[in-house]
């Protein structure tokens, strides 16, 4: 791991830059297959599915069998993990309901917003290296909260033509409609554009490997909303004196192990504790499954000492994690001077894994410093806000002069007469 001691803030820009992921080199062939399942559908899915997944296909719909069967896999322990989960899940998404308000703003004149759920949405759960049955939690449970008419749910299958269980059982859990066995670029395709089998979504959710970010990014542009611009997973880990060096490790590697180019921060303003850090990061990682993935992602990782509270803040700000976990004396305080995180866990006993899977909290998150603009996924995310206004014919008089003045000055005659017309009709129905 990289140790920078006391950088000049002229520094920061290069000492908080992320691995670049270059998706230029990608275009070519995300363009292609995009333009494949286009015109060829399921047809053409499958055949992806042979070149990249190497499963052959007679069919991309999961069967009702098929999900019974997963049912009986899962065991009865991991069961009611999903459905604790999906409980706590449940609870804070509903919180986040949105309560319509008509408001007066002159008299005769009422505005008001309803927020309508997106009626149909996909879901992308990345296969890889671990089966992500909590990302379908994260994603599946507030959109059926929010009231989407179809929820769809794409994900690689293994060699055996199968999606692995736990996958399936938490989307029974949570209410996903429809599940198809296809990953990566061609899986965004499908949704994006529809197949025979697939049908298409107007909002794609999920994280993937860069070829499902470009193909994501790519589809954006003409065909489809995404929930966010999204990159490698990474975590900002703030801690003093008092921090326990233990826990800082265990926090490091559990966002390493996520892949070669998660990128993992700890901003500390004790010197001695970057020593200790170091101990525990090597004595915790040689225990680890995912050695090798960790090592990888902490080569290009960083531990900082800072002066002060005031400039880890301002550090950590400036840097604008996906995770940030404060685990100083005052870590409340510290909190309120969060402005840029996609979520935030504090103190010494709140690791970022609880709200990867069972706080409630949702982990997908704006990574790569989209937090300085972006939230992470909420129920808000499943929702459109139509506005509404009724003007009486007393609204008509008080705001119809301004109106007329406006856009005769912006030479718009159409727009002024459709407020002069009802002013004059007013006027006659007077006499």
């Amino acid at each position: 791991m990289n140790v920078i001691k006391y950088p000049q803030k002229e520094e920061w820009d290069e000492l908080l830059k992320r691995p670049v992921m270059n998706v230029d080199t990608l275009r070519e062939t995300v363009c292609r297959v995009l333009d494949d399942v286009k015109t060829g559908g399921d047809r053409t899915v499958m055949a992806y599915e042979k070149q990249f997944d190497h499963v052959e296909l007679e069919r991309l719909a999961v069967t009702e069998e098929e999900m019974d069967e997963a049912e009986r896999l899962v065991s009865p322990e991991l069961k009611d993990a999903l459905r604790l989960a999906h409980d706590n899940i449940g609870k804070f998404h509903a919180s986040q309901r949105f309560e319509t308000t008509k408001v007066e703003v002159r008299p005769g004149v009422t505005c008001w917003q309803k927020a309508v759920p997106i009626e149909r949405v996909g879901l992308y759960i990345p296969g890889g290296t671990a089966p992500l049955f909590s990302t379908v939690l994260m994603l599946a449970t507030p959109a059926k909260i929010a009231g989407c008419r179809e929820i769809v749910l794409c994900t690689p299958p293994g060699r055996d033509g199968k999606v692995h269980p736990a996958i399936l059982c938490a989307a029974r859990v949570a209410g996903v409609n429809r599940i198809f066995k296809a990953g990566g670029v061609q899986a965004i395709g499908a949704m994006a554009y529809g197949t025979e089998s697939v049908p298409k979504v107007y909002k794609i959710f999920g994280p993937g490997n860069q070829y499902v970010m470009a193909a994501k990014q790519q589809v954006s542009l003409h065909d489809v909303a995404i929930d966010m611009p999204a990159g490698p997973s990474e975590v900002a880990v703030l801690a003093d004196a008092g921090s326990n060096p233990v826990f800082v490790a265990v926090d490091l590697l559990s966002q390493a192990e996520h892949g070669v180019d998660s990128q993992v921060l700890l901003v500390t303003t004790d010197e001695a504790l970057v020593g200790k850090v170091q101990d525990e990061v090597e004595r915790q990682l040689a225990a680890l499954p995912r050695k090798e993935i960790a090592k990888q992602a902490l080569a290009h990782s960083k531990l900082v000492v800072v002066r002060d509270m005031d400039e880890a803040l301002e550090l950590t700000n400036r840097y604008a994690p996906e995770h940030l976990i404060i685990e100083t004396a005052d870590y409340l305080q510290a909190a309120e001077r969060v402005v840029n995180a996609g979520s935030v866990f504090l103190g010494s006993y709140t690791p970022e894994s609880a709200g990867d899977y069972a706080s409630g909290t949702n982990h997908t998150l704006p990574t790569n410093g989209y937090a300085t603009a972006y939230s992470g996924v909420n129920l808000d995310s499943y929702h459109r806000k139509i506005t509404f206004q009724e003007l009486t014919p007393q609204g008509i008089r008080d705001i119809g002069p301004a109106v007329e003045l406006m856009a005769a000055g912006e030479h718009l005659d159409a727009h002024r007469n459709a407020m002069t017309v009802r002013l004059e009709s007013i006027k006659t129905e007077m006499k």
